[in-house]
Protein backbone atom coordinates (compact mmCIF):
# COMPACT_ATOMS: atom_id res chain seq x y z
CA UNK A 1 0.00 0.00 0.00
CA UNK A 2 0.87 3.48 -0.93
CA UNK A 3 2.78 5.51 1.96
CA UNK A 4 0.62 8.30 1.06
CA UNK A 5 -2.46 6.47 1.23
CA UNK A 6 -1.53 5.51 4.42
CA UNK A 7 -1.25 8.62 6.06
CA UNK A 8 -4.67 9.71 4.33
CA UNK A 9 -6.05 6.86 5.97
CA UNK A 10 -4.88 8.25 9.40
CA UNK A 11 -5.76 11.78 8.47
CA UNK A 12 -9.54 10.47 7.69
CA UNK A 13 -9.65 8.58 10.89
CA UNK A 14 -8.25 11.65 12.77
CA UNK A 15 -11.18 13.88 10.74
CA UNK A 16 -13.82 10.98 12.42
CA UNK A 17 -14.23 8.73 9.80
CA UNK A 18 -14.86 4.92 10.65
CA UNK A 19 -12.40 2.99 8.19
CA UNK A 20 -11.56 -0.61 8.90
CA UNK A 21 -8.29 -2.74 7.48
CA UNK A 22 -10.76 -4.31 4.98
CA UNK A 23 -12.15 -0.69 3.47
CA UNK A 24 -8.37 0.62 3.79
CA UNK A 25 -7.37 -2.31 1.13
CA UNK A 26 -10.00 -1.76 -0.78
CA UNK A 27 -9.55 1.54 -1.08
CA UNK A 28 -5.81 1.04 -2.21
CA UNK A 29 -7.27 -1.52 -4.56
CA UNK A 30 -9.57 1.41 -6.11
CA UNK A 31 -6.64 3.59 -6.34
CA UNK A 32 -4.18 1.28 -7.93
CA UNK A 33 -7.07 1.42 -11.02
CA UNK A 34 -7.86 5.11 -11.49
CA UNK A 35 -4.75 6.25 -10.56
CA UNK A 36 -3.30 9.79 -8.67
CA UNK A 37 -3.11 11.51 -11.78
CA UNK A 38 -6.98 13.05 -12.14
CA UNK A 39 -7.45 14.57 -8.49
CA UNK A 40 -11.65 14.84 -8.98
CA UNK A 41 -11.67 10.78 -9.85
CA UNK A 42 -9.40 10.20 -6.81
CA UNK A 43 -11.54 12.19 -4.83
CA UNK A 44 -14.65 10.50 -6.05
CA UNK A 45 -13.44 7.12 -5.91
CA UNK A 46 -12.22 7.00 -2.10
CA UNK A 47 -15.51 8.92 -0.91
CA UNK A 48 -17.27 5.74 -2.49
CA UNK A 49 -15.02 3.81 -0.52
CA UNK A 50 -14.50 5.15 2.73
CA UNK A 51 -17.64 7.99 3.64
CA UNK A 52 -20.48 6.19 5.00
CA UNK A 53 -23.07 8.78 5.57
CA UNK A 54 -23.54 12.02 4.87
CA UNK A 55 -21.50 13.67 8.03
CA UNK A 56 -18.80 11.78 6.74
CA UNK A 57 -18.84 12.34 3.28
CA UNK A 58 -18.73 16.28 4.39
CA UNK A 59 -15.67 15.63 6.84
CA UNK A 60 -14.18 13.32 4.20
CA UNK A 61 -14.21 16.25 1.61
CA UNK A 62 -12.48 18.72 3.66
CA UNK A 63 -9.90 16.61 4.71
CA UNK A 64 -9.44 15.77 1.67
CA UNK A 65 -8.90 19.36 0.16
CA UNK A 66 -6.69 19.81 3.08
CA UNK A 67 -4.27 16.55 2.50
CA UNK A 68 -3.97 17.14 -1.00
CA UNK A 69 -3.47 20.87 -0.94
CA UNK A 70 0.10 22.06 -1.34
CA UNK A 71 -1.20 26.35 -0.72
CA UNK A 72 2.19 27.01 1.73
CA UNK A 73 4.31 26.59 -1.56
CA UNK A 74 1.78 28.16 -4.09
CA UNK A 75 3.78 30.65 -6.25
CA UNK A 76 2.95 33.99 -4.99
CA UNK A 77 4.32 36.57 -7.85
CA UNK A 78 4.34 39.57 -5.37
CA UNK A 79 6.91 38.09 -3.22
CA UNK A 80 8.67 35.65 -5.34
CA UNK A 81 12.51 36.79 -5.97
CA UNK A 82 14.36 37.11 -9.56
CA UNK A 83 16.60 33.92 -10.48
CA UNK A 84 19.96 34.54 -9.08
CA UNK A 85 22.89 36.58 -11.10
CA UNK A 86 25.52 34.73 -10.27
CA UNK A 87 23.67 31.85 -11.74
CA UNK A 88 24.77 28.01 -10.68
CA UNK A 89 24.55 26.62 -6.92
CA UNK A 90 26.81 27.57 -4.66
CA UNK A 91 29.46 24.82 -3.97
CA UNK A 92 30.11 23.02 -0.47
CA UNK A 93 26.38 22.46 0.22
CA UNK A 94 26.36 20.72 3.79
CA UNK A 95 23.13 18.87 5.67
CA UNK A 96 20.59 16.47 4.33
CA UNK A 97 19.14 18.86 1.97
CA UNK A 98 22.54 20.60 0.97
CA UNK A 99 23.00 24.31 1.65
CA UNK A 100 24.15 24.93 -1.87
CA UNK A 101 21.17 23.26 -3.13
CA UNK A 102 18.44 25.05 -1.04
CA UNK A 103 19.95 28.42 -1.68
CA UNK A 104 19.76 27.58 -5.61
CA UNK A 105 16.20 26.71 -5.24
CA UNK A 106 15.27 29.77 -2.96
CA UNK A 107 16.90 31.92 -5.58
CA UNK A 108 15.21 30.56 -8.40
CA UNK A 109 11.80 30.52 -6.26
CA UNK A 110 11.65 27.37 -7.65
CA UNK A 111 8.42 26.48 -5.35
CA UNK A 112 7.76 22.67 -6.71
CA UNK A 113 11.48 21.88 -6.04
CA UNK A 114 10.84 23.24 -2.29
CA UNK A 115 7.86 21.88 -1.96
CA UNK A 116 9.08 18.32 -2.73
CA UNK A 117 12.51 18.72 -0.60
CA UNK A 118 9.99 19.39 2.62
CA UNK A 119 7.76 16.10 1.85
CA UNK A 120 10.84 14.31 1.77
CA UNK A 121 12.53 15.77 5.10
CA UNK A 122 8.83 15.99 6.79
CA UNK A 123 8.64 12.04 5.88
CA UNK A 124 12.34 11.71 7.51
CA UNK A 125 11.43 13.91 10.53
CA UNK A 126 8.09 11.84 11.39
CA UNK A 127 5.91 14.50 10.91
CA UNK A 128 3.28 12.34 11.27
CA UNK A 129 3.33 12.05 14.60
CA UNK A 130 2.90 15.25 15.47
CA UNK A 131 0.01 15.14 18.41
CA UNK A 132 0.08 18.75 20.16
CA UNK A 133 -0.08 21.90 19.04
CA UNK A 134 3.74 22.60 21.23
CA UNK A 135 5.36 20.83 18.82
CA UNK A 136 4.53 22.52 15.63
CA UNK A 137 7.79 24.39 16.58
CA UNK A 138 9.76 21.11 16.95
CA UNK A 139 9.06 19.40 13.72
CA UNK A 140 9.69 23.19 12.05
CA UNK A 141 13.02 22.75 13.43
CA UNK A 142 13.89 19.46 12.28
CA UNK A 143 12.09 19.78 8.82
CA UNK A 144 14.54 23.28 7.90
CA UNK A 145 17.79 21.62 9.28
CA UNK A 146 17.37 18.50 7.03
CA UNK A 147 16.37 20.49 4.51
CA UNK A 148 20.02 21.97 5.12
CA UNK A 149 19.42 25.44 6.99
CA UNK A 150 22.40 25.09 9.05
CA UNK A 151 24.26 25.08 5.36
CA UNK A 152 22.33 27.85 4.30
CA UNK A 153 23.30 29.75 7.09
CA UNK A 154 26.57 29.49 6.96
CA UNK A 155 26.67 30.41 3.08
CA UNK A 156 24.07 33.20 4.23
CA UNK A 157 27.68 34.79 6.56
CA UNK A 158 30.47 34.03 4.33
CA UNK A 159 28.77 35.55 0.85
CA UNK A 160 30.52 39.06 -0.04
CA UNK A 161 27.62 39.98 -2.41
CA UNK A 162 25.16 41.95 0.14
CA UNK A 163 22.25 41.85 -2.54
CA UNK A 164 22.74 38.05 -2.91
CA UNK A 165 23.09 37.63 1.00
CA UNK A 166 19.93 39.99 1.35
CA UNK A 167 17.63 37.84 -0.88
CA UNK A 168 18.99 34.69 0.47
CA UNK A 169 17.71 35.36 4.04
CA UNK A 170 14.43 37.12 2.62
CA UNK A 171 13.69 34.25 1.14
CA UNK A 172 14.90 31.51 4.12
CA UNK A 173 11.98 33.45 6.55
CA UNK A 174 10.07 32.90 4.05
CA UNK A 175 10.65 29.38 3.29
CA UNK A 176 10.56 29.12 7.85
CA UNK A 177 6.89 30.71 7.45
CA UNK A 178 6.02 28.26 4.36
CA UNK A 179 7.32 25.09 6.23
CA UNK A 180 5.40 26.08 9.50
CA UNK A 181 2.37 26.69 8.03
CA UNK A 182 2.85 23.00 6.15
CA UNK A 183 3.35 22.06 9.55
CA UNK A 184 0.21 23.28 11.61
CA UNK A 185 -1.71 21.76 8.28
CA UNK A 186 -0.43 18.39 9.40
CA UNK A 187 -1.42 19.14 12.95
CA UNK A 188 -5.05 19.90 11.62
CA UNK A 189 -4.84 16.37 9.85
CA UNK A 190 -3.43 14.31 12.07
CA UNK A 191 -3.74 15.29 15.52
CA UNK A 192 -6.82 17.22 15.21
CA UNK A 193 -9.13 13.94 16.53
CA UNK A 194 -6.35 12.89 19.08
CA UNK A 195 -7.00 16.61 20.50
CA UNK A 196 -10.62 16.47 19.96
CA UNK A 197 -10.56 13.14 21.91
CA UNK A 198 -8.30 14.01 24.65
CA UNK A 199 -10.52 18.00 25.18
CA UNK A 200 -13.91 15.43 25.87
CA UNK A 201 -11.59 13.01 28.17
CA UNK A 202 -10.46 15.69 30.29
CA UNK A 203 -14.11 16.72 30.56
CA UNK A 204 -15.66 13.95 31.53
CA UNK A 205 -12.97 14.27 34.25
CA UNK A 206 -13.63 18.08 35.66
CA UNK A 207 -15.40 18.48 38.17
CA UNK A 208 -19.06 19.86 36.43
CA UNK A 209 -18.91 23.25 39.40
CA UNK A 210 -15.62 23.66 38.00
CA UNK A 211 -16.66 23.53 33.40
CA UNK A 212 -16.04 27.17 31.97
CA UNK A 213 -18.86 27.95 30.42
CA UNK A 214 -17.51 28.35 26.86
CA UNK A 215 -17.16 24.09 27.07
CA UNK A 216 -20.53 23.68 27.97
CA UNK A 217 -22.18 23.41 24.58
CA UNK A 218 -19.36 20.97 23.76
CA UNK A 219 -20.79 19.07 27.33
CA UNK A 220 -24.27 19.14 26.17
CA UNK A 221 -23.11 17.05 22.97
CA UNK A 222 -20.93 15.16 24.97
CA UNK A 223 -24.39 14.11 27.42
CA UNK A 224 -26.18 13.75 24.81
CA UNK A 225 -23.51 11.25 22.95
CA UNK A 226 -23.34 9.25 26.17
CA UNK A 227 -26.94 9.00 27.19
CA UNK A 228 -27.62 8.02 23.44
CA UNK A 229 -25.19 5.00 23.93
CA UNK A 230 -26.91 4.10 27.22
CA UNK A 231 -30.46 4.66 25.75
CA UNK A 232 -29.27 2.05 22.84
CA UNK A 233 -27.84 -0.21 25.07
CA UNK A 234 -30.65 -0.12 27.52
CA UNK A 235 -33.63 0.85 25.91
CA UNK A 236 -35.63 -2.24 25.87
CA UNK A 237 -36.73 -5.26 28.30
CA UNK A 238 -34.16 -7.52 28.77
CA UNK A 239 -33.16 -11.13 30.13
CA UNK A 240 -30.34 -12.23 32.49
CA UNK A 241 -29.44 -15.39 33.06
CA UNK A 242 -29.14 -16.57 37.06
CA UNK A 243 -26.52 -19.00 37.08
CA UNK A 244 -26.99 -21.55 39.69
CA UNK A 245 -30.89 -22.22 38.88
CA UNK A 246 -32.02 -24.67 36.70
CA UNK A 247 -34.60 -24.36 34.01
CA UNK A 248 -35.75 -28.18 34.72
CA UNK A 249 -38.42 -28.23 31.74
CA UNK A 250 -36.53 -26.43 28.95
CA UNK A 251 -33.41 -28.28 29.81
CA UNK A 252 -35.31 -31.74 29.54
CA UNK A 253 -37.14 -30.55 26.48
CA UNK A 254 -33.89 -29.22 24.70
CA UNK A 255 -31.91 -32.43 25.09
CA UNK A 256 -34.95 -35.08 24.03
CA UNK A 257 -32.71 -36.27 21.15
CA UNK A 258 -30.11 -37.51 23.92
CA UNK A 259 -32.89 -39.35 25.74
CA UNK A 260 -32.98 -36.37 28.34
CA UNK A 261 -29.96 -36.56 29.66
CA UNK A 262 -28.95 -33.06 30.18
CA UNK A 263 -25.98 -32.60 28.07
CA UNK A 264 -27.13 -28.82 27.51
CA UNK A 265 -28.20 -27.29 30.07
CA UNK A 266 -30.36 -24.12 30.20
CA UNK A 267 -30.45 -21.78 33.42
CA UNK A 268 -33.46 -19.63 34.58
CA UNK A 269 -33.69 -15.91 33.63
CA UNK A 270 -35.29 -13.06 34.98
CA UNK A 271 -36.98 -10.22 33.48
CA UNK A 272 -35.29 -6.49 33.63
CA UNK A 273 -37.77 -3.72 33.03
CA UNK A 274 -37.65 -0.81 32.28
CA UNK A 275 -36.73 1.44 35.26
CA UNK A 276 -39.07 4.07 36.74
CA UNK A 277 -37.32 6.82 38.17
CA UNK A 278 -38.73 10.18 40.57
CA UNK A 279 -35.36 12.60 40.43
CA UNK A 280 -34.99 15.54 43.46
CA UNK A 281 -32.27 17.87 42.22
CA UNK A 282 -30.81 20.41 44.53
CA UNK A 283 -30.77 23.55 42.87
CA UNK A 284 -29.37 26.33 45.35
CA UNK A 285 -26.37 27.56 44.22
CA UNK A 286 -23.66 25.05 45.42
CA UNK A 287 -24.76 22.47 43.33
CA UNK A 288 -26.84 24.30 40.87
CA UNK A 289 -24.65 23.09 37.70
CA UNK A 290 -24.56 19.53 38.52
CA UNK A 291 -28.37 19.89 38.55
CA UNK A 292 -28.35 21.18 35.54
CA UNK A 293 -26.45 18.33 33.50
CA UNK A 294 -28.29 15.55 35.46
CA UNK A 295 -31.68 17.07 34.34
CA UNK A 296 -30.16 17.32 30.71
CA UNK A 297 -28.55 13.26 31.30
CA UNK A 298 -32.02 11.94 32.34
CA UNK A 299 -34.42 13.47 30.22
CA UNK A 300 -31.84 12.47 27.01
CA UNK A 301 -32.38 8.56 27.96
CA UNK A 302 -36.09 8.92 27.45
CA UNK A 303 -36.22 6.03 25.44
CA UNK A 304 -34.67 3.69 28.44
CA UNK A 305 -37.01 4.51 30.85
CA UNK A 306 -40.21 4.09 31.33
CA UNK A 307 -41.34 7.15 33.18
CA UNK A 308 -39.38 10.15 34.90
CA UNK A 309 -40.72 12.56 36.98
CA UNK A 310 -38.38 15.31 37.73
CA UNK A 311 -38.44 17.57 41.07
CA UNK A 312 -36.44 20.97 41.70
CA UNK A 313 -35.69 22.45 45.28
CA UNK A 314 -33.70 24.73 46.90
CA UNK A 315 -36.04 26.63 50.24
CA UNK A 316 -39.30 24.72 48.78
CA UNK A 317 -39.58 21.93 45.88
CA UNK A 318 -41.79 21.82 42.87
CA UNK A 319 -42.12 19.14 39.99
CA UNK A 320 -40.56 20.36 36.40
CA UNK A 321 -41.23 17.56 34.32
CA UNK A 322 -44.04 19.58 32.66
CA UNK A 323 -41.21 22.39 31.77
CA UNK A 324 -38.36 19.92 30.62
CA UNK A 325 -41.31 18.35 28.26
CA UNK A 326 -42.90 21.33 26.70
CA UNK A 327 -39.47 23.53 25.97
CA UNK A 328 -35.81 22.26 24.85
CA UNK A 329 -33.45 21.33 27.18
CA UNK A 330 -31.33 24.73 26.46
CA UNK A 331 -34.42 26.41 27.34
CA UNK A 332 -35.91 24.95 30.58
CA UNK A 333 -32.86 24.56 32.23
CA UNK A 334 -32.50 28.23 32.40
CA UNK A 335 -36.69 28.62 33.51
CA UNK A 336 -36.27 26.34 36.22
CA UNK A 337 -33.28 27.83 37.84
CA UNK A 338 -35.18 31.57 37.45
CA UNK A 339 -38.37 29.84 39.20
CA UNK A 340 -36.40 28.11 42.03
CA UNK A 341 -32.98 27.67 41.47
CA UNK A 342 -29.62 29.54 43.44
CA UNK A 343 -31.57 30.06 46.92
CA UNK A 344 -30.24 28.28 50.28
CA UNK A 345 -30.77 25.02 50.86
CA UNK A 346 -33.78 23.59 52.92
CA UNK A 347 -34.08 19.80 52.46
CA UNK A 348 -36.48 19.51 55.41
CA UNK A 349 -38.79 21.79 54.34
CA UNK A 350 -38.28 19.66 50.29
CA UNK A 351 -39.38 16.40 52.05
CA UNK A 352 -42.62 17.94 53.52
CA UNK A 353 -43.47 19.32 50.01
CA UNK A 354 -42.51 16.10 48.35
CA UNK A 355 -44.64 14.32 51.01
CA UNK A 356 -47.87 16.23 50.62
CA UNK A 357 -47.96 16.05 47.24
CA UNK A 358 -46.09 13.32 45.59
CA UNK A 359 -45.39 10.43 47.92
CA UNK A 360 -48.17 8.43 46.61
CA UNK A 361 -46.06 8.21 43.38
CA UNK A 362 -43.37 5.92 44.86
CA UNK A 363 -44.35 2.32 44.87
CA UNK A 364 -42.03 -0.66 44.35
CA UNK A 365 -40.58 -0.32 40.86
CA UNK A 366 -39.20 3.45 41.61
CA UNK A 367 -35.44 4.49 42.13
CA UNK A 368 -35.72 7.65 43.81
CA UNK A 369 -33.16 9.77 43.12
CA UNK A 370 -31.43 12.65 44.89
CA UNK A 371 -29.26 15.40 44.00
CA UNK A 372 -27.59 17.57 46.94
CA UNK A 373 -25.30 18.09 49.02
CA UNK A 374 -27.32 17.57 51.85
CA UNK A 375 -26.82 20.93 53.60
CA UNK A 376 -29.63 22.33 55.25
CA UNK A 377 -28.18 25.47 57.11
CA UNK A 378 -28.76 23.48 60.13
CA UNK A 379 -32.85 23.03 59.60
CA UNK A 380 -34.44 19.93 60.48
CA UNK A 381 -33.36 17.22 57.98
CA UNK A 382 -36.75 15.50 58.31
CA UNK A 383 -35.44 12.19 58.25
CA UNK A 384 -38.98 10.41 58.90
CA UNK A 385 -39.82 11.38 55.65
CA UNK A 386 -37.20 10.41 54.03
CA UNK A 387 -37.93 7.02 55.77
CA UNK A 388 -41.43 6.24 54.29
CA UNK A 389 -39.75 7.16 50.80
CA UNK A 390 -37.43 3.98 51.27
CA UNK A 391 -40.13 1.99 52.57
CA UNK A 392 -42.51 2.70 49.36
CA UNK A 393 -40.21 2.37 46.67
CA UNK A 394 -37.74 0.12 45.51
CA UNK A 395 -34.42 2.02 46.50
CA UNK A 396 -32.92 5.54 47.28
CA UNK A 397 -30.07 6.48 45.18
CA UNK A 398 -27.97 9.47 46.70
CA UNK A 399 -25.53 11.35 44.43
CA UNK A 400 -23.18 14.18 46.68
CA UNK A 401 -20.91 16.10 44.77
CA UNK A 402 -18.77 16.88 48.19
CA UNK A 403 -15.75 14.26 48.74
CA UNK A 404 -16.79 11.56 51.45
CA UNK A 405 -14.81 12.91 53.84
CA UNK A 406 -16.67 16.34 53.89
CA UNK A 407 -20.25 14.57 54.67
CA UNK A 408 -21.19 14.75 58.32
CA UNK A 409 -18.90 17.94 58.67
CA UNK A 410 -20.27 21.54 59.50
CA UNK A 411 -24.48 21.46 58.43
CA UNK A 412 -23.92 18.70 56.50
CA UNK A 413 -26.70 15.95 57.43
CA UNK A 414 -25.81 12.84 54.84
CA UNK A 415 -25.20 10.78 57.80
CA UNK A 416 -28.55 11.33 59.04
CA UNK A 417 -29.96 10.40 55.31
CA UNK A 418 -27.53 7.79 54.28
CA UNK A 419 -28.84 4.92 56.54
CA UNK A 420 -32.11 5.33 54.22
CA UNK A 421 -30.15 4.83 50.97
CA UNK A 422 -29.39 1.88 49.03
CA UNK A 423 -26.64 4.20 47.22
CA UNK A 424 -24.61 6.84 48.16
CA UNK A 425 -22.20 7.88 45.93
CA UNK A 426 -19.70 10.86 45.01
CA UNK A 427 -21.08 12.23 42.12
CA UNK A 428 -19.54 15.69 40.67
CA UNK A 429 -18.21 14.32 37.20
CA UNK A 430 -19.56 13.56 33.94
CA UNK A 431 -17.31 10.32 34.13
CA UNK A 432 -19.09 9.85 37.98
CA UNK A 433 -22.35 10.26 36.25
CA UNK A 434 -22.49 7.79 33.92
CA UNK A 435 -21.31 4.88 36.09
CA UNK A 436 -23.93 5.69 38.42
CA UNK A 437 -26.65 5.59 36.01
CA UNK A 438 -25.30 2.66 33.39
CA UNK A 439 -25.82 0.73 36.72
CA UNK A 440 -28.72 1.60 37.68
CA UNK A 441 -29.81 0.65 33.72
CA UNK A 442 -28.09 -2.58 33.89
CA UNK A 443 -29.38 -3.88 36.92
CA UNK A 444 -33.06 -2.59 36.20
CA UNK A 445 -32.57 0.11 38.54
Amino acid sequence: MDLPLLDFFRAARSAGLRISPAESIDASRAVQVVGFADRTRLRDTLALVLAKTVEEKQAFAECFERFFRRGSFANDAAEAASPAADGGPAAGGEGEGGGGGLAQMLLNNDQAALAAETEAAAAAAGLVNITIFTQVNLYTRRILDRMGLAALEREIAETRDADRAARLRGARDRLREQVRDFVQQNLLLFAEGQNQAFRERMLQQTRLTAIDRRDHDRMRVLVRAMARRLATQYGRNRKRDRRGVLDVRRTLRRNMGWEAVPFLTVWKQERIEKPKLVVLCDVSGSVAALAQFLLLFLYSLNEALAGLRAFAFSGSLIEVSEILEQHPIERAIPEIMERIGFGSSNYGNALVDFEHGWLRILDSQTTVIILGDGRGNRTDPRTEILRQMADRAKQIVWLNPEPRTIWGTGDSDMPRYAPFCRVTAVCNTLKHLERVISDLLRDGA
